[in-house]
């Protein structure tokens, strides 16, 4: 058996997905399967059993024998969520409790972190362990993200294999029941159908031109990609970056998806919402060099080839 925890989500319905495509069909999945927008995401593909989020350390307990592997995707992911009890109880005890559990039952897990983790980016963005425990996410879920990857590389007692992946800018099919935390891709694709322009944050920095704010975009299938590679390779345990490792501008997405559409560019410029000015990330770029050294070579999608994929295979054709 193979785990996949937030199961219904954006990242681990795709990775569900991959899993199946490689004849990997007695998946476990792990969620609280109480919105049924996210249940859609699972719609075809072949899980063997659904297990609620609250019971699944207990289920653990019953059933370790028989599993391979274990990917803890599942997280509050919600950038603008300031209920630090929520977020520690979900994203850093949790994870606690079911690397425990990786170790008692000698069971390898990768997990999310993210490159939220990385805060205003003074440190950088190097997935270099000595330097992690510096860090200083900008809002409550990096922090809550932060705090485990901390207390992991603290641990005198570790799984046998594990992997901490540091998400970037993921955007791909599966995120439509996310709404404002879906991927600026997917807002494109909805505001240039509805008005025929898109709509980016003006800059605050005078480092930065209107609409010339960079980050990282990885696209989901990379990332699962790097899931199965890890599923595979099962050593060079540690924390690893996970981003396309080259920056791009909004404007640069935004151009993307015109072309994906074969529209005109029109872009406008509005100021950034006041609750998260002073959090707001001017760049982001993750340093690959960490997990292509530990063997994967086989590259990263485009932001082009990306938004292409995307938008004629799924958001064009109005289907999960």
């Amino acid at each position: 058996m193979i785990i996949v925890t937030g199961a219904a989500g954006f990242i681990g319905s795709y990775l569900i997905q991959r899993l199946n495509a490689d004849n990997f069909n007695a998946v476990i999945a792990v969620d609280k399967f109480d919105n049924s927008e996210k249940n859609k995401n699972l719609v075809g593909l072949k899980i063997q059993e659904k297990v609620d989020r609250d019971v699944f350390i207990k289920w653990l307990d019953q059933n370790n024998e028989l599993v391979e592997f274990i990917f803890h995707i599942g997280a509050r992911t919600d950038t603008t969520e300031f209920d630090t009890e929520l977020l520690s109880r979900l994203n850093t005890e949790y994870t606690k409790d079911l690397w425990k559990k990786c170790i008692q039952y000698q069971i390898p897990l990768v997990y999310a972190s993210s490159a939220a983790t990385y805060g205003l980016g003074e440190f950088g963005y190097d997935d270099d362990e000595s330097t992690i425990h510096k860090l200083k996410p900008l809002n409550p879920y990096g922090q809550s993200k932060q705090d485990f990857d901390v207390w992991a590389l603290e641990q005198r007692e570790k799984p046998f294999f594990w992997a901490g992946l540091k998400f970037f800018n993921v955007y791909g099919p599966n995120e439509y029941h996310k709404g404002r935390m879906a991927s600026v891709i997917w807002h494109a694709y909805n505001q240039i159908q509805k008005t025929g322009k898109m709509k980016l944050f003006r800059s605050h920095n005078p480092e930065y031109k209107d609409g010339e704010q960079m980050r990282d975009f990885v696209y989901v299938k990379d990332v699962a990609e790097v899931c199965i590679f890890l599923m595979h390779h099962r050593k060079n345990s540690g924390i690893y970056n996970l981003g396309s490792g080259k920056a791009r501008t909004f404007n640069d997405l935004a151009k993307a998806v015109f072309a994906a559409l074969d529209k005109p560019a029109i872009i406008e410029y509005v100021d950034t919402p006041e609750d998260i000015r002073d959090k707001y990330q001017y760049f982001t770029e993750a340093k690959m060099g960490k997990l292509i050294d530990a063997g994967y070579s086989r590259g990263f999608v485009t932001l082009e080839q990306g938004a292409v994929d995307y938008v004629a295979n799924y958001l064009g054709k109005g289907h999960l």
